[in-house]
């Protein structure tokens, strides 16, 4: 960060998050969509998926997307096809707010910015396609790097991902802030020495920052 005052970590590189805080997620909205479609035991449907790993193996790329719907058609009971399985289950992603784009379109004057994420194939179609209509330009051209759970095999809160994106962009862990909204995954990056911040509910990216540049008051108060 140019100009940093004594003391403070000269940050030269930003981690963002996807979910929660660039894009918003409506977990309501998909337990909504599912009771639509006949599953009244949203909560069991979701533990049982949980306990099974199936979410987290669809985001590490170990089964493939009609894996994923068998077994979520098995453990619901519905017959119902891909296509509206998959509306379904889109029904999670939010909206990109424009002032979130503008700003990280603002940030790369200053910073290096990198994206990690925990996500899925299904989810990455919707939401990048969503992107492209709404802005008219490629979602990845505002990061330096994206680096998405399901294309490289490794998710958080493991150490692994967070390594891997260092190594590969050559950074500093003292030199990097990596934002998101699970503590869980703070604390991961914290382990590493990576700088990290924990974007609550009632935050928004938008207010970390002046000018394009992270206020030092947040700076310092993750020292």
């Amino acid at each position: 960060m140019e100009g940093s005052e004594p003391g403070i970590p000269d940050i030269k590189n930003i981690i963002f998050d996807f979910g929660g805080v660039i894009i918003n997620i409506h977990h309501e909205r998909v337990e909504n969509a599912f009771k639509a479609i006949g599953v009244k035991d949203f909560e069991r449907l979701f533990n049982q998926a949980s306990q099974s790993d199936l979410f987290q193996k669809l985001e590490k790329g170990e089964i493939i997307e009609q894996e994923f719907r068998d077994e979520i058609r098995d453990i619901t009971g519905l017959n119902i096809n891909d296509e509206d399985l998959d509306h379904t289950w889109n029904q999670i992603i939010g909206e990109y707010p424009p002032h979130r784009i503008d700003l990280l379109k603002n940030l790369r004057s200053n910073y290096r910015l990198f994206l990690l994420s925990n996500t899925n194939s299904i989810h990455f179609r919707y939401y990048i396609s969503m992107f492209q209509d709404q802005f008219g330009f490629a979602f990845e051209s505002l990061f330096d790097g994206a680096y998405w759970s399901f294309q490289f095999g490794m998710r958080k809160p493991d150490p692994d991902p967070y390594l891997h994106l260092l190594k590969q962009e050559n950074l500093q862990p003292g030199e990097t802030l990596f934002i998101d909204d699970s503590v869980q995954n703070i604390h991961a990056a914290r382990k590493l020495n990576i700088l990290a911040l924990h974007l609550n509910d009632q935050q928004d990216i938008s207010t970390l920052f002046k000018n394009a540049l992270l206020i030092p008051e947040l700076v310092k108060s993750m020292i």
